[in-house]
C-alpha cells in the first residue's frame, strides 16, 4: 500500500502534525490542509498496527493524533466525511439488524479431505474449461464468521453476515467500529465504482486466551472458540462492546464489481484471483496476500496443503483448510455453479480434531422422509472446544463395514470441525462385554415393516401416518424455510402431537386454541400471535408450500423453479418425469421423486384440504399483482426510509417487473430516496420518470405481496 519513500514521509508528518496546537490555526484552508493531513497519517498508523502489527509511534502519540483530528472536526463539523477514521466511534445500541440481499450470491464451497478428491476436482476443471493445465491460487481457509463488505464511489456503505447466502442481516454499525475494515478505499483508482468483497471475521488466539482469563476472572463463562466468539461478536447489540472484542476482518474474495457505467469488471479488468487480492492489500484491508500461492497444477497445490496442514497451529488465527480456487476469473462462468457451491473452487479441509470415547448405547431415529438413522450415545467427550455426547452412524452397513458395537471405545473426529464422526474402532480395547447393534426389522415409532429401496443402503418406514414422521414433517412445514409459522416450534409441535391436536399437516390450521391456553406456558396474548402467525402462513408464496410438503430432494431452489412453471400446486400431478426433467436443475432422481409424491392419493388430498382450510395454492391473486409491472425497469438509488433497498427491488419482481442497479435510456423508473448518487442525474440527463418515495409507495402500497408487508412502512 505504501512505498519506502511514502512511507518516510508520512513518518515526517506524523512529527510535524504532533507540534500542531489546534488554536493557531488561522484560516479554513489552513483547518482543510491539517485535518486531511491528520486522517492521512492516523489511516497509516491504523495500517501499520492492525494489519501488519508493526506500528512506528507510541500509543500516546497516536492518542494525541486521533485526539486533535477529533477537536478540529468538533469546531468545523461541516468538513467531517463518512470515512474520517472518528467515524468508526460508537455511537450507541443497534437495536436490530435489517435483512439485506447481497449483490452476488454468497455460495458455500465444495468440500474434500484428500488428494483423491483436489485430483477429481483438477480434473472436472479441466474438461470443462478444456484446457490440459491450470493455474490455482491456493489460500489458507479461515474459521470465523463469514460478512461481506460493499463499497460505492470509494466510501464503505453496508457490511453484512452470510445470512442464506442471498439474504444477510445489516450490521453496519459493528464492522465500522473493526479497525481492519477501511472506511474508505481508493478503489476507483482501478476503475471500481460499486464492488462487493467477501470475507471472514476472526479473533487472534492470543486475544481470545485473553478475552476468556478476562471472563473467568468476572465470574462469567468462558466462550466455546474464536469462530464463535467471533460470529457472537457481529451480533452484539452494543458497538462498543463490539469494538473491545479486538475484532479483525480479513478479505479473501471480490465478488462483484462494475465500473460507473454499471459493466462487469470481474473476469475482464479484474482477470485474475491473485490479482484481486493484491489489489486489496494494496488498498489497506487484511487479504492471504502473504500467503497465498499460484500453483502451476494440482501437484503443486497439494504440496502446498500439505504443507500449511504441518504449520497450522503456528498461525496466530484457527484455520480448517485450504481453499484452491480456479485463477483465471474470465473461466468461472464456463465453470457455472450449483445451488450450493460454485465449480471453480473446493476446500481442502485439514484432518479434523479427535478424540476417543466410548458408545452407551445405540438408539434408532425417523425422520420426515422415513429414514431410520442409528445414533450412539457416548460418554461426553470435547472436541475441539466443543462437547460430543452423541454421533450418527449413518446406516446399517456403515455399522458393519467398521464393525461397531454398544460398549466399545471409539475415535471420534468432527468432520469439518463440526459434525462429529466415527473414524474407527479401537478393537484393542474391548474385554468382550461388547454387544453387536441389531438393527431393527420394524419401524422403531409405528411398528411398521422397514423396506430398503434398491439401490439405497438406507431402511425407511413407507407408514406415511407413522407419528415420528408425522411430527417431522410438521416441524418442517412450520420451519423458517417453509411456512415460517413463528411460535410453532420443534418443542410446541411435539407437545401438541401428544395431546392430539396435531395428528397431521392440515390439522395446523385446526387447533383448538381455547384448550392451548388453558395450558401452562401459554397465555392470552401468545396464543394471539400463535393463531394470527398460522393465519399469515396461509398466505405464502406457494414455493413455500411446496418447500414444507417435504418432498424427497427438494429444498427451496427447486420449489422455487417449479412453482415459475405451475400456477396451481395441485397441478403438478399431471407433470410426467419427462415435463420434470425439462426443468433447470432436475434430474430424473429428483424428477421421479416429485412425481411419486404428486401421484399419491393421500398426498393430493392433503393439498386439497388445505387448500379448503385456506392456504394459498395457487398463485391467481399473486399472478395478477405480478402483471402489475410487466415490461417495467426500476433502479433505485439513495436511501428509501420505507424499507431497505432489497426489499423494495423484491417487491419490483414479484410484481412482474426487473429491478436493476443500471441507468439507462430503457429505464421505465428511477426511485430516488435521501442522499442520492449519480444515477440520479444520469437519470436528469436522459430525461428518465423520476419518483420521489411518497410516488414509489402510492404506487405499489396496494400491491405489496402479503409476506413483504410487515417489511414496508407506509
Amino acid at each position: 500500500m505504501f512505498t519506502e519513500e511514502r512511507e518516510r514521509e508520512l513518518i515526517n508528518k506524523t512529527k510535524d502534525l504532533l507540534k500542531i496546537s489546534p488554536d493557531k490555526l488561522k484560516t479554513k484552508k489552513d483547518v482543510e490542509k491539517i485535518i486531511e493531513d491528520l486522517r492521512e497519517v492516523i489511516r497509516y498508523h491504523d495500517w501499520r498496527y492492525y494489519v501488519l502489527s508493526n506500528p512506528v509511534i507510541s500509543d500516546y502519540e497516536y492518542d494525541k493524533l486521533f485526539h486533535l483530528l477529533k477537536n478540529i472536526e468538533s469546531r468545523y463539523p461541516e468538513l467531517i466525511t463518512p470515512d474520517s477514521p472518528t467515524q468508526r466511534v460508537p455511537s450507541g445500541l443497534t437495536k436490530e439488524f435489517p435483512q439485506v440481499r447481497h449483490l452476488a450470491p454468497m455460495l458455500s464451497l465444495d468440500n474434500s479431505y484428500n488428494e483423491e478428491d483436489l485430483r477429481e476436482f483438477d480434473r472436472r476443471v479441466k474438461e470443462s474449461t478444456g484446457l490440459n493445465k491450470v493455474e490455482y491460487a491456493v489460500e489458507p481457509k479461515f474459521d470465523g464468521a463469514g460478512i461481506s463488505l460493499v463499497y460505492e464511489n470509494n466510501y464503505f456503505i453496508r457490511g453484512a453476515t452470510r445470512g442464506d447466502g442471498i439474504v444477510g442481516e445489516d450490521i453496519t454499525p459493528n464492522l465500522k467500529v473493526i479497525r481492519t475494515i477501511p472506511l474508505s478505499a481508493q478503489f476507483k483508482k482501478f476503475g471500481i465504482y460499486r464492488i462487493e468483497i467477501r470475507g471472514e471475521i476472526l479473533i487472534n488466539k492470543e486475544k481470545f486466551k485473553e478475552i476468556n482469563h478476562q471472563r473467568l476472572e468476572e465470574g462469567l463463562p468462558p466462550l466455546a472458540n474464536p469462530r464463535n466468539a467471533a460470529a457472537g461478536s457481529l451480533r452484539l447489540q452494543d458497538p462498543k462492546e463490539v469494538e473491545k472484542r479486538n475484532l479483525e476482518a480479513f478479505v479473501y474474495q471480490i465478488t462483484y464489481a462494475v465500473d460507473e457505467n454499471e459493466n462487469n469488471l470481474l473476469g475482464s479488468k479484474l482477470r485474475f484471483h491473485y490479482d484481486s487480492i493484491k489489489i486489496l492489500y494494496e488498498l489497506g484491508f487484511r487479504s492471504p496476500y502473504r500467503e497465498i500461492k499460484v500453483c502451476k497444477g494440482i501437484d503443486e497445490v497439494i504440496d502446498y496443503c500439505r504443507e500449511w496442514e504441518r504449520k497450522r497451529d503456528e498461525y496466530p488465527y484457527e484455520l480448517d483448510g485450504m481453499v484452491i480456487k480456479v485463477n483465471d476469473i474470465s473461466l468461472y462462468d464456463k465453470l457455472g455453479v450449483t445451488s450450493h457451491h460454485p465449480r471453480w473452487a473446493i476446500a481442502f479441509k485439514f484432518k479434523a480434531r479427535q478424540a476417543t470415547t466410548k458408545i452407551i448405547k445405540v438408539i434408532f431415529q425417523v425422520g420426515r422422509t422415513g429414514a431410520v438413522t442409528p445414533v450412539a450415545k457416548l460418554e461426553p467427550v470435547e472436541i475441539g472446544g466443543v462437547t460430543v455426547s452423541s454421533v450418527s452412524l449413518i446406516n446399517e452397513d456403515f455399522i458393519k463395514e467398521k464393525d461397531i458395537r454398544i460398549g466399545d471405545l471409539v475415535l471420534i473426529e468432527r468432520a469439518g470441525d463440526v459434525i462429529p464422526y466415527v473414524v474407527k474402532v479401537v478393537t484393542e480395547a474391548r474385554t468382550g462385554e461388547e454387544k453387536p447393534i441389531e438393527f431393527p426389522k420394524n419401524c422403531p415409532s409405528c411398528g411398521a415393516p422397514l423396506v430398503k429401496p434398491p439401490g439405497e443402503a438406507v431402511w425407511r418406514c413407507v407408514n406415511i401416518n407413522c407419528p415420528a414422521q408425522v411430527v417431522e414433517r410438521i416441524i418442517y412445514f412450520a420451519s423458517k424455510d417453509a411456512m415460517d409459522i413463528k411460535g410453532l416450534g420443534e418443542a410446541n409441535i411435539r407437545k401438541f402431537y401428544k395431546l392430539g391436536f396435531l395428528k397431521s399437516i392440515p390439522d395446523i390450521y385446526r387447533l383448538p386454541y381455547d384448550k392451548i391456553i388453558q395450558l401452562e406456558g401459554f397465555g392470552e396474548k401468545s396464543v394471539e400471535n400463535l393463531k394470527n402467525a398460522i393465519e399469515e402462513s396461509k398466505h405464502r408464496p406457494i414455493n413455500r408450500l411446496i418447500t414444507g410438503l417435504g418432498i424427497r430432494f427438494v429444498g427451496k431452489v427447486t420449489a422455487r423453479t417449479l412453482a415459475e412453471n405451475i400456477k396451481c400446486v395441485e397441478d403438478l400431478k399431471d407433470w410426467t418425469v419427462e415435463d420434470l426433467e425439462k426443468l433447470q436443475d432436475i434430474g430424473y432422481v429428483v424428477a421421479r421423486s416429485i412425481y411419486d409424491f404428486f401421484h399419491n392419493q393421500q398426498n393430493i388430498e392433503m393439498i386439497h384440504e388445505l387448500k379448503k382450510l385456506g392456504v394459498q395454492t395457487c398463485k391467481e391473486e399473486e399472478e395478477k399483482e405480478e402483471n402489475l409491472f410487466e415490461g417495467k425497469t426500476f433502479v433505485f438509488t439513495g436511501t428509501l426510509s420505507c424499507c431497505s433497498r432489497e426489499v423494495a427491488q423484491e417487491i419490483i419482481e414479484r410484481l412482474g417487473g426487473h429491478a436493476t442497479n443500471s441507468v439507462s435510456k430503457k429505464t421505465s423508473y428511477v426511485v430516488v430516496g435521501e442522499n442520492p448518487g449519480s444515477k440520479y442525474r444520469k437519470a436528469q440527463n436522459l430525461g428518465l420518470t423520476i419518483l420521489d418515495e411518497n410516488q414509489f409507495i402510492e404506487m405499489i402500497k396496494d400491491h405489496i405481496p402479503n409476506d413483504l408487508k410487515d417489511k414496508v412502512k407506509i
